[in-house]
């Protein structure tokens, strides 16, 4: 697992000991940030449960401002610290140990450009991270997004007030989810100021290989 481009390109990253944390492939990184090419560079972004801390910290060397790590595993922690220390990242970074879901309902803080979702697997906690975020505007910036990663299989509807889907991608056993709030498309939909998609079709297809084998995040 590594640091794919930008200013730590090629970094290794450690990876959490046991099987707690949700993994994300290499190409899965690579696809995701592709399609969000140089938004990603001057935003505030917030990646609950952090796991290795992989998804933030490929943003800040992207040109992210600021990354507040949310994550509950003692272990994941210390690798996330690790992690954004070998990359030198530390002072452009926040590493809160606790529980996801009460820093959601208690925040009060800037809101997150990006807020990028990625629990264990196969207990539903997207669900309620993903609806806790709808019930708190003041999470999510003026045209943030909300990313969810999670397993194909887990897939399922979600009641939501205020987000709504806007893409998916599948890449192997990693699922992507994208969403904004309904006012804030309709916005970028009358001004044509969506992402930038770097992706083609024919490039997606290629990811898409539903035997690939998981790796850290």
């Amino acid at each position: 697992m590594r640091v794919i481009a930008g200013k730590a390109k090629g970094r290794r990253l450690m990876m959490v000991p046991g099987d707690s944390t949700r993994p994300i492939t290499d190409r899965a990184k690579e696809a995701l940030f592709s399609i969000m090419g140089t938004w990603i560079e001057g935003t505030r972004v917030l990646d609950l449960f952090g796991g290795t801390g992989s998804v933030g910290i490929e943003s800040l060397s992207r040109g992210a401002d600021f990354v507040q790590f949310v994550e509950l595993n003692r272990k994941a922690v210390e690798t996330i610290r690790a992690n954004l220390r070998h990359c030198g990242f530390e002072q452009q970074a926040a590493i809160e140990r606790g529980d996801g879901f009460a820093y959601l309902q208690r925040y009060q803080g800037h809101p997150y450009d990006l807020i990028y979702v990625a629990p264990p697997q196969y207990q539903e906690f997207w669900i309620k991270a993903l609806q806790r975020v709808d019930d708190q505007p003041a999470l999510l910036a003026k045209f943030g997004s909300v990313i969810v990663q999670i397993h194909p299989r887990e897939d399922a509807p979600v009641a939501l007030k205020r987000l709504e889907e806007y893409d998916r991608r599948r890449y192997g056993s990693v699922m992507l989810i994208f969403y904004m709030t309904a006012e804030d498309l309709a916005a970028a939909a009358a001004e044509d100021d969506g992402w930038a998609d770097g992706e083609t079709q024919d490039e997606e297809s290629a990811w898409d290989d539903p035997s690939e084998a998981d790796e850290g995040a």
